[in-house]
């Protein structure tokens, strides 16, 4: 956050994040190595077996894999979030002093939230 922290531009900040996510994915993806092995972790994280098989042996680049829905859908951000990411738009929120949102009638207008 040293870099976007400082900025007032949050338009590249959700880029950003869901960049980041992608990678991890990859990252994860690429870990697994083995066919066997991506199989039984996405066996493991709730995917189907006939999807498990068809994308566990896929021939597809790691950063093609990434993108897929299965991969999304197993390797979710609730998922990434637990394994200890952190948000870049939340960081960035908070480094410029916007609170978290606030339930429906409870947010005064003179708060900005993000």
């Amino acid at each position: 956050m040293a870099y976007f922290g400082i900025s007032q531009y949050d338009r590249p900040v959700p880029k950003l994040d869901e960049w980041i996510r992608r990678r991890m994915r990859m990252c994860y993806w690429k870990q697994w190595r083995w066919p066997r092995t991506k199989i039984k972790n996405l066996l493991a994280l709730g995917v189907s077996l006939k999807s498990a098989i068809q994308h566990g042996c896929s021939s597809n680049s790691y950063w093609q894999m990434s993108r897929t829905p299965v991969i999304n859908q197993a390797i979710s951000n609730a998922w990434l979030q637990e394994q200890g990411l952190l948000s870049v738009k939340d960081l960035w929120c908070k480094a410029q002093g916007y609170t978290a949102k606030k339930k429906r009638g409870k947010a005064s207008s003179s708060e900005p939230t993000c």
